[in-house]
């Protein structure tokens, strides 16, 4: 059996979409022939900030996933999480990554909050749990 199989698929979907837009800003760079900035360029600018809004959010809701996994092993709460924390980091690519569906965006970022409040707040109520505990 594979050991944290909900923080494996989580982080495998996650490294797929980041070379996804990785190279996204490498082939618009190339077609603009820049080697670094974004040479003014509004889809290029807008790519770099799908990126890095990937990378700012995508490895803290990982973690999240493998801290609750860590806790609880493969029950459906885990795998709900995880879930949501995939549908809302799809979603907010697909609304930023193209213009013509910016209204995703802030559903999906709603998603995602709600979904790190929670479970943040479930994983502190479990830690303080273990420590009165022991």
């Amino acid at each position: 059996m594979l050991p944290l199989p909900v923080t494996v698929f989580t982080v495998a979907v996650f490294a797929i979409m980041l070379s996804g837009l990785s190279l996204a800003v490498s082939f618009r760079r190339r077609d603009l022939n820049l080697a670094i900035g974004d040479g003014d360029d509004r889809i290029l600018r807008r790519r770099i900030r799908t990126h890095g809004n990937f990378i700012e959010n995508a490895p803290l809701c990982a973690l999240v996933v493998l801290a609750m996994e860590s806790l609880l092993a493969t029950s459906d709460m885990v795998w709900l999480v995880a879930g949501l924390l995939i549908t809302a980091r799809v979603l907010h690519v697909l609304g930023t990554f193209q213009r013509m569906n910016k209204r995703i965006v802030a559903p999906a970022m709603i998603i995602q909050h709600l979904t790190m409040l929670i479970a943040g707040g479930w994983l502190l109520v479990q830690t303080f749990q273990n420590l009165t505990a022991a």
